[in-house]
């Protein structure tokens, strides 16, 4: 069993950058492949990246790519997400998560261990 605690979010500008944080604790980190996801208010929760426990493959949903990076650093046991250009849509909660295997990484489902998110919201 894994716990994760996100941190790292706040209210930023339409435009601005902001970098998630997702700290690990219990079962080896380096043995998860991770996910962020994010919700917004009246929303379901949507996928947004993922990475492989190696850090070998990354997936990302069409509206970050290119704009959102994920990475990990298994000796810290922390898993990043840098938001860039951030657009008042991107607001909502994000979540990190953690899976055993590397498939359906796009399904909320298929992830075992959550935690309990932190808030960002962009103002235009």
């Amino acid at each position: 069993q894994v716990r994760l605690v996100e941190s790292g979010g706040e209210l930023v500008q339409a435009g601005d950058s902001l970098k998630l944080f997702c700290v690990a604790s219990g079962s080896a980190f380096s043995n998860y492949h991770m996910g962020w996801f994010r919700q917004a208010p009246g929303k379901e929760r949507d996928f947004v990246a993922a990475i492989t426990s190696s850090s070998r493959n990354t997936w990302y949903a069409d509206s970050v790519k290119g704009r959102f990076t994920i990475s990990r650093d298994n000796a810290k046991n922390t898993l990043y997400l840098q938001l860039n250009s951030l657009k008042p849509e991107d607001t909502g909660v994000y979540y990190c998560a953690a899976k055993d295997r590397w498939d359906r990484v796009v399904d909320q489902f298929e992830y075992a261990y959550w935690g309990q998110g932190t808030q960002v919201t962009v103002s235009s």
